[in-house]
């Protein structure tokens, strides 16, 4: 899978990369991730990507041509997204849309945003990741490249942890626990002791359920509330 992101400043999202898994995925091959520099596509000696807004205004804006340029020299896969407060709101659902379109690019906005033309005859869409101000779209991006990455085959090291992890399936996910089974007095469920892997398995699914109703009610309306089944493995455990 192949994902390129376009920046004006690199060295804020190389480092974060390029570490923990994403940065051996990179490094296997299993993901290629490209990260340009939109000042290597300028023309003049300051390297400058921005300039002042017509009409006046504060701060400054990202000029079109070198995004223009970065963008046209280098092909990148599409979908290009801007990354910017008016997008679609980005959610484990849509990471696993780009997983399956095999590709896609980013550009990170910066300043007081970009010029209108580039959103208007460059970009395909726009995405968010939620509804805040930040000084541009490096961590942004950061965030849509983790969440879509650990869904590439043989990004994981247990594939099932993907599968079971929150949002996967539209619910939070199960408590974990570890070694010791007891601390400070506080033990390990006795269920996640038992070796009795179909009740383990029940346990945790009933688990994830209470914890959505409870923290995450709007999830659980979205999916068109429990099912008889749902409720019956809660009541089961004791968790309605």
């Amino acid at each position: 899978m192949r994902i390129d992101v376009f920046t004006c400043l690199p060295q804020l999202l190389e480092p974060a990369l390029s570490g923990s898994l994403l940065g051996k995925a990179r490094e296997s091959g299993v993901v290629d991730v490209r990260i340009h520099d939109l000042r290597d596509h300028t023309t003049d000696r300051h390297r400058s990507v921005d300039d002042t807004p017509f009409g006046g205004g504060p701060g400054m804006v990202l000029a079109a041509e070198p995004i223009f340029r970065a963008v046209e020299a280098v092909e990148p896969p599409r979908p290009l997204f801007l990354l910017g407060p008016g997008g679609r709101r980005f959610d484990q659902g849509m990471a696993a849309e780009l997983v399956a379109g095999g590709g896609f690019s980013l550009l990170c906005g910066r300043y007081e945003g970009v010029d209108e033309r580039v959103r208007e005859h460059l970009v395909d869409g726009e995405l968010s990741i939620g509804d805040y101000v930040l000084a541009g779209g490096e961590a942004a991006a950061f965030v849509v490249v983790e969440a879509v990455t650990r869904l590439v085959p043989g990004v994981m090291g247990n594939e099932a942890s993907a599968e079971d992890e929150s949002f996967r399936h539209g619910l939070l996910e199960y408590p974990h626990y570890t070694r010791p089974a007891e601390f400070r007095g506080w033990p390990v469920p006795e269920v996640l002791r038992s070796g009795d892997h179909d009740r383990v398995a029940r346990w945790r699914r009933a688990q994830s359920l209470a914890r959505t109703v409870d923290r995450r009610p709007d999830l659980v309306a979205a999916r068109g509330g429990l099912s008889d089944g749902e409720r019956a493995l809660l009541q089961e455990f004791g968790l309605e």
